[in-house]
This record gives structure tokens, sequence and C-alpha cells, in this order.
């Protein structure tokens, strides 16, 4: 399974695109969250992924630089069924709070041509706190992050067996999840910026957190690889380099820092 970040940053960012990414097994896709706008269709062009691939959607919850991709996707496979050029379904995962928004966007946005497909080739999944679902092949078992802010969904996914991916969405590990955490191979974590910037990012105040304490989370969980993303953009041509000086001091696993297109063979 191949996992590629179509975007690494958070909601306001200008130098890369927002957050989202893409699991591929064979020739069939998962999509994960779609950022805020139809740069998602540009950031799979990029990275070589066939739109016509995603048979697969994961939103893990409301805030508009997750959901709103989304109902571009949503209309780019519309109108390839419409077309005959997208074959079979498309299964739409979220919880019920992400699925009744999607929903009334598409109802109140999209073009009859499109909707007539809802139901039956579009296909909305609500999907519960602790629910598995078979996704690619594989189950996925969905779990409540247990967000004070807005409800959210993480997803942990056993890509091969005994070994499985972890995504806690876009905040800080909650140690009440832990079951699903903890034996991870991978584990992606939120890093809104460095430590020693939080002065200036002030993540906590938006339920964020730093590369120091995503860090130190996966080495107590003696998690082997870590991927951080969600970050600001200030030091984009030098996020890497940095980001991976502050976490190598907090966590002796494999550190990723993607940039927006890198690939990752799991």
């Amino acid at each position: 399974m191949r996992l590629t970040m179509l975007g690494t940053g958070m909601a306001m960012v200008t130098a890369c695109y927002n957050t989202c990414f893409v699991l591929e097994e064979k020739e069939e896709s998962l999509l994960v969250d779609g950022g805020g706008g139809n740069g998602v269709l540009v950031q799979m062009e990029r990275a070589g992924i066939d739109w016509k691939s995603v048979h697969h959607i994961i939103i893990t919850h409301k805030h508009i630089d997750h959901i709103m991709g989304i109902l571009w996707v949503i209309r780019k496979i519309g109108q390839g069924i419409h077309k005959g050029e997208y074959a079979g379904r498309v299964d739409i995962y979220g919880h019920d709070e992400v699925i009744r928004i999607l929903m009334h966007m598409a109802d109140t946005l999209l073009q009859d041509k499109i909707k007539k497909h809802i139901g039956s080739r579009i296909c909305f999944q609500v999907v519960e706190d602790k629910e598995s679902r078979q996704i690619l092949g594989h189950a996925v078992t969905f779990f409540d992050i247990l967000s004070t802010k807005d409800k959210q969904y993480g997803f942990t996914i056993e890509y091969t067996k005994g070994k499985r991916l972890t995504c806690c969405g876009d905040e800080p590990y909650n140690d009440q999840n832990s079951q699903y955490i903890e034996g991870s191979e991978w584990l992606m974590l939120e890093a809104f910026c460095m430590y020693g910037e939080a002065d200036a990012f002030k993540p906590y105040e938006k339920h964020h957190t730093t590369v120091k304490e995503a860090c130190e989370q996966a080495e107590a969980l003696h998690i082997p690889n870590l991927i951080l993303y969600h970050t600001e953009d200030t030091h984009i041509e030098q996020r890497k380099e940095l980001y991976s000086a502050e976490g190598r001091q907090y966590y002796h696993g494999n550190l990723c820092v993607p940039d927006d297109l890198e690939s990752y063979l799991l």
C-alpha cells in the first residue's frame, strides 16, 4: 500500500495545500479529506493519481479545510458517471454530522445529472465510533478522537497482516484512544508548529500541538514510523529540516515530515 500526501498544511496555508492524503492499493484508491477546494483535483493530477481510481473517501470532520474539497471530488466523479467515464461506485464515510453537511451541500449545489446518482453510485456511509468497515480489502476501524471543539473521527487500517496505519485527525493524540494507536506501525499526528514558536502560532488555543509534543507522544508509544502534518507554512522551504531537527530530539524512530505530493510505501 502506498500513502501519498496531497497536502500537508493547516487551514490558512498558501504555500502548500491543506492536509489530505491518498492510500493506494493495486488500482484502487482511498482519499482521506479533501482540503479546502478544487486544488485537491490539481494535487491528485500532480501526484499521478487517477481520479477514476478513487472508490472510497473518508472525511474526518466538518472544518472547511477538510470537507470543501470533497464536494469537488463528488462533482468530478458524478460527471464521470454521467459521461460513462467512471466505473462502479464511490463510498463516502464519515460520522453523522459530516455526512449530513455533505448531503446538504450536494443537494443544494450539484446539478441534477450528478444528484440522481446519489444513493446508487455515490453512496454516503454514516459510521459510528468503534465501527469497522472493509475498505480497499482491509479492515478499517473508526474512532472518535474526543475533540472538545468539533466532533472528529480518526481511523486505523490494517494494511497488511499484523501492521496498522493510524490517523489521529488534526488534533493531538488522546490517551483514551490508546487501544487504536498502540501497536501501530505508522502513526499520523498533527504538528501545528515547532515548540520554540508556540508563542507566535498559539497552537494550544486552536486545539493543536507542536513538533516536540507529537514526537514525545510517538516515542512513549514506541511507534516505528511517525508522519507529521497539518503544519503552518512560514518555513515551507526549510520545514522538513527544521521540524526534523526538533523532532529527533524527542523521537528516535523513522520521522517523516512530508512535503506536498511526497509518498511512502507502507
